[in-house]
């Protein structure tokens, strides 16, 4: 028992240095070619500074290690067992009757636990410095009009309209939207007000509207009601729980916010009649970041531990590589397809790293017991 500890602690001290090796060289890799992409697009900047452009891409740089680490964890995996089969330790291991499964537990914690950690540590830094680094390339680099622009200029909301007792509703439409110096307006305003049983109670139509603090102000606004004439043009304040920045983030990729503060935010864009589903994928996604990266581990482990004397170890390694891609690649389709409405969120989130984690064990089982 000792011995297998002893071994476990090795193996695992290891497979810890070729993971983080792994990823600082595939991160600064990937930083490299997204900060050339960025010196490209400042040329046609020249107030853009050199200093600026290096700021963008130090501050994506967590992000870039988030997206690289279940492929850095295949790679050092791979790396790693592959030395110790060459030198023969985990030959030594199997001779002296410790199973696969007893020195692969470890590493596969380990594995977890860099899971658990970008998730629960590294997510909430990458995110602020990401929200920093896309209001940096916003400004600079960009000559759109940010996310809302993305939506064609329009704005759809669905908030609780406090002005309705006991539960109201009301849904604004607006034709065009602006966001300037973080002050929101909007042109061609409708608003349709609610009960709480989605029955008609009245409209207002107003020529503009501008969000303040706690409020919406509606400019040359006229409330319309069934049966009644129309009101004089007037100004009217609709409350509202929403903010500027929160409207932004709607917009915005759901990877600047922090895990966190998904689940409030999921839950204020279901209030507000946005769409959810990109952020709760994501959300999910990080939840089963842990259970890919344990998966990734264990398929590095099946496809490298194959004694040299036997041959085809160069096949083997380049089929982990493969196997490990396509799962990474696996998980991004199904988040797509997640996004699309098409499947469930949660079983587009976990079912890639599920399917990858039962292949992985059906291989060590052949390899170990087969």
């Amino acid at each position: 028992m000792t011995a297998a500890v002893t071994l476990s602690l090795y193996i695992v001290r290891q497979f810890a240095f070729s993971v983080t090796g792994m990823l600082l060289a595939l991160s600064g890799l990937v930083s490299m070619f997204d900060f050339i992409e960025l010196l490209r697009r400042s040329a046609s900047h020249p107030e853009v500074s050199f200093g600026m452009v290096s700021q963008i891409a130090a501050l994506r740089l967590p992000y870039v290690a988030m997206q690289i680490l279940p492929f850095a964890i295949l790679l050092g995996g791979i790396l790693c067992f592959w030395r110790l089969t060459r030198s023969s330790e985990l030959i030594v291991a199997r001779a002296a009757g410790i199973s696969a499964w007893e020195f692969l537990t470890a590493p596969t914690m380990c594995a977890a636990l860099f899971g658990v950690i970008a998730t629960a540590v590294i997510s909430p830094v990458s995110s602020v410095m990401l929200s920093r680094a896309e209001t940096l390339e916003s400004l600079w680099l960009d000559a759109g009009g940010g996310p809302l622009a993305l939506n064609g200029g329009q704005l759809w909301v669905r908030q609780a309209d406090h002005a309705l007792a006991p539960h109201g509703v009301a849904i604004i439409h607006a034709q065009s939207v602006a966001l300037k110096r973080r002050q929101l307006t909007a042109q061609q305003v409708s608003v349709f007000r609610l009960d709480d049983k989605d029955q008609f109670l009245s409209r207002i139509d107003a020529t503009s509207a501008r969000l303040e603090s706690g409020y919406w102000q509606l400019q040359n606004a006229r409330s319309l009601k069934a049966d009644q004439l129309p009101d004089a043009p007037r100004e009217i304040n609709l409350p509202t729980d929403l903010t500027v920045s929160r409207v932004q983030e709607s917009f915005a990729s759901p990877d600047t916010l922090s895990v966190w503060a998904l689940p409030g935010f999921i839950a204020l864009l279901d209030r507000s009649g946005f769409s959810s589903i990109r952020h709760r994928l994501h959300f999910q996604a990080l939840l089963a970041l842990p259970l890919l990266s344990a998966t990734m581990a264990l398929v590095a482990a099946g496809f490298s531990m194959r004694p040299a004397r036997r041959g085809g170890v160069a096949k083997m390694i380049g089929s982990g590589v493969a196997a490990g891609f396509a799962l990474f690649v696996i998980s991004k389709v199904a988040e797509e397809i997640g996004q699309s409405g098409t499947l469930p969120v949660v079983l587009a989130a976990w079912a890639p790293a599920g399917a990858g984690l039962l292949f992985s064990v059906a291989l060590l089982l052949h390899m170990e017991d087969g």
